[in-house]
């Protein structure tokens, strides 16, 4: 039986055309911070952020003798990122760590700050903890954030 090279190469497109799915993909589930109001969402974005670097904060304290950095960049964290402006201070011997949007306009929610209290806030309470963040008016609120 002779194959020719032509029919050869149809059969294989054939076969690679039958194996593509057009199916459509599944649709995405609405992720927590989807669900929120937009002054809820923007703190739980500087939020979940203040928390991962207070918890950060914590390990570095751990691991140097009770003393806590004095700086991000100790921790290999840099104090600027895409979306976020971050600084850390201490006080009373603990690390306060402050973290604003780089650019607020049109934010309902400025920028958000947290001490250690929030990591056992959030062992308590299934993950959810409170911070204190300010508006672009300048006042200062509490909010709720959502467990990740």
């Amino acid at each position: 039986m002779n194959r020719s090279p032509k029919r050869a190469i149809l059969l294989v497109l054939a076969a690679v055309a039958g194996c593509s799915s057009s199916s459509p993909k599944p649709p995405r589930h609405p992720s927590v911070l989807d669900t929120l109001p937009p002054e809820r969402r923007d703190a739980a974005m500087l939020g979940r952020e203040v928390f991962r670097l207070v918890d950060r904060a914590a390990d570095y304290r751990g691991s140097h003798l009770g003393h806590p950095p004095v700086e991000l960049r100790v921790m290999g964290v840099d104090s600027l990122a895409p979306l976020f402006v971050r600084r850390i201070r201490v006080v009373n011997d603990s690390s306060v760590v402050t973290v604003a949007f780089r650019q607020a306009a049109g934010r309902t929610v400025t920028a958000c700050e947290g001490n250690p209290q929030i990591l056992e806030e959030a062992s308590l309470s299934g993950g959810t903890f409170t911070v204190v963040c300010t508006t672009p008016a300048g006042s200062a609120a509490k909010y709720e954030v959502p467990a990740p």
